[in-house]
């Protein structure tokens, strides 16, 4: 389990790492290019890696129907992300991706999706679903009020020299 752990919060500071320069690509070129340079690039390394790793038996295995759609699917990703991060900003934009995440991944696991074995859904998952949202929209809006409060005088703790 701990190894599950380190991977996922590893992949997770990948996805971080990997929409941030996806963004600053799209500054200077279309999503699609972007998306595509994405992709191919992904392509390549996991084919090369497959390859060194696997040998012939990266070939060997009985696709689902719905596993053809992955990397369709990763387009959206991409150009979803990367638009997102350039507008809101890495922090901002991994939030929300990670509430989606979240939730989506809890109606999947409830539901028995995708061959995924089905887990009885739970209040406290509910809960915890909701107190990340909930966390996330204060991270959303808490400069915000601050500003707010600021921009109104009500901040007692800034002392201005007259």
């Amino acid at each position: 389990m701990a190894i599950g752990i380190f991977l996922a919060l590893v992949g997770g500071g990948f996805v971080c790492l990997q929409n941030t320069f996806n963004a600053n690509v799209k500054k200077r070129v279309s999503v699609w290019s972007t998306t595509a340079l994405v992709l191919l690039l992904g392509f390549i390394a996991s084919f090369a890696a497959g390859l060194a790793f696997e040998g012939a038996g990266l070939f060997k295995f009985q696709p689902e129907p719905w596993f053809w759609f992955s990397g369709i699917l990763g387009v959206g990703v991409v150009a979803c992300v990367t638009q997102g991060v350039q507008i809101l900003g890495p922090s901002r934009a991994i939030s929300l991706v990670m509430v989606s995440q979240i939730f989506f991944g809890l109606m999947w696991d409830t539901l028995g999706y995708f061959g995924l074995q089905q887990v009885p859904f739970t209040w406290q998952s509910l809960f915890g679903v909701v107190l990340i949202s909930s966390g996330v929209l204060l991270f959303q809006l808490g400069p915000k009020l601050e500003q707010k409060h600021f921009l109104n005088g009500n901040n007692d703790s800034i002392k201005v020299n007259e």
